[in-house]
């Protein structure tokens, strides 16, 4: 795309960004809740983490678990929810966030949702609190996310930079946003600024001036102050640095397994033998042309 109708759509979508904000007092109370009374910051990002989990496992994009988590984040800074009601809610969302991100054809279906994610609810209580979910925040698509921010960062970014493109890897700046998500502490950040923060790290890590240079330009662009990108910036090293140690416990889709019985086990390990079929009589060939017509004059619908 031309670099200046990207820069026109960056400035549309900054202007909109203050739309989408989680409300920073209701964050706040939830960095501030240690009892059961209400959902925590530490219940929250375990929370995250399931949904990415999800999220990899029935291969939904990195914008629907972004929209996902903005989606749940500004409920829960603007509704006190019951820590036994966090699961549905955060389930709610990321269904909400699929059918506004994925293809029809690609919507895991809510039952299928429940029983993967072995929540304890039923598709009824999922669908009030989508309703309630939808009630409250009244999203609207596309919603300005990081994940927004992101992407066109990184076409203006190629735009502008004619070596080493291949370098700058959005799959990569991806992965380290969704890494930042699991925490409470980014959802304070503006998506603008989380993004940009992500941008300038990676591009000072592979070292590439160009790429830094239009980075800087693109803070101008957006008139981000300087404290406020160093200090996010500073989170965010310091957030991956802890994410790609080994001590960190990474959301891993393989933790999601089946639950079966022993007979459920025996019965699959036993319908894995292959059946015997009935030889077919050589005259049964002869018929071949009227059996092939009958079979081609309807299906039998399921």
């Amino acid at each position: 795309m031309d670099p200046v109708r990207l820069l026109k759509e960056l400035k549309a979508t900054y202007d909109q960004e203050e739309l989408y904000l989680p409300k920073e007092a209701g964050l706040n109370l939830i960095e501030a809740t240690q009892d059961s009374t209400g959902v925590s910051a530490k219940s929250r990002d375990s929370r995250v983490k399931d949904l990415l989990s999800l999220t990899r496992f029935f291969g939904y994009s990195t914008q629907t678990f972004v929209l996902a988590v903005n989606l749940l984040d500004r409920f829960l800074a603007m509704i006190r929810v019951r820590p036994k009601h966090l699961s549905c809610v955060g389930l709610g969302c990321l269904h909400l966030a699929a059918k506004a991100c994925e293809q029809q054809c690609d919507v895991t279906p809510g039952e299928e949702l429940i029983r993967i994610s072995q929540s304890g609810f039923t598709l009824s209580d999922l669908s009030r609190m989508e309703a309630i979910i939808m009630g409250k925040l009244q999203p609207q698509h596309p919603t300005v996310t990081a994940a927004t921010f992101l992407q066109l960062y990184h076409q203006i970014t190629l735009a502008h930079c004619t070596h080493r493109r291949d370098i700058l890897s959005l799959e990569k700046l991806e992965a380290q946003l969704k890494a930042c998500l699991c925490r409470l502490s980014f959802s304070k950040a503006k998506p603008s600024v989380l993004a940009l923060s992500l941008l300038i790290h990676e591009v000072e890590t592979i070292q590439s001036d160009d790429m830094l240079e239009v980075a800087t330009q693109i803070q101008r662009h957006l008139k981000i102050h300087e404290a406020e990108l160093r200090c996010w910036g500073e989170q965010v090293a310091r957030c991956l640095s802890v994410y790609a140690s080994a001590q960190c416990t990474k959301p891993n889709h393989r933790s999601l397994q089946w639950v079966i019985s022993r007979r459920t086990a025996h019965t699959l390990h036993s319908s894995r033998t292959v059946p015997e079929l009935p030889t077919i009589p050589e005259s049964a060939w002869d018929h071949s042309s009227e059996d092939s017509d009958t079979l081609s004059s309807g299906e039998e619908s399921i």
